[in-house]
């Protein structure tokens, strides 16, 4: 069974950098996308960005276009979110997600998700 480990996340006063790692348990991530969303407290989970493993192509949602980047570690086999220039409003649970193939901004499309890490952007 697939399991996705979030780890990185914490407190961080506006305008910090944390870095978001995911990782993957009883596979790689070979053939998959994978995907970081999040959720802050009264609102739906919202697409954050996106990494398709075979080709490494992204998509980001436009909140954090410049700010974040999504990357993967092929010798880790995990996915990093490196966030800079953080926001109050960046404040959520991150989970992440994977599914066979492509990036998508869909969260339905995924089929594993991990249990999410919290970040906090203090103003």
């Amino acid at each position: 069974q697939v399991q996705l480990v979030e780890s990185g996340g914490g407190l961080v006063q506006a305008g910090g950098s944390l870095r978001l790692s995911c990782a993957a348990s009883g596979r790689t991530f070979s053939n998959y996308a994978v995907g970081w969303f999040r959720q802050a407290p009264g609102k739906e989970r919202e697409f954050v960005a996106a990494i398709t493993w075979s080709s490494g192509s992204t998509r980001y949602a436009d909140s954090v276009k410049g700010r974040f980047t999504i990357s993967r570690d092929n010798a880790k086999n995990t996915v990093n979110l490196q966030m800079n220039s953080l926001k109050p409003e960046d404040t959520a649970v991150y989970y992440c997600a994977s599914k066979l193939y492509y990036a998508s901004v869909n969260a339905p499309a995924y089929n594993y998700w991990g249990q999410g890490t919290q970040v906090t952007v203090s103003s």
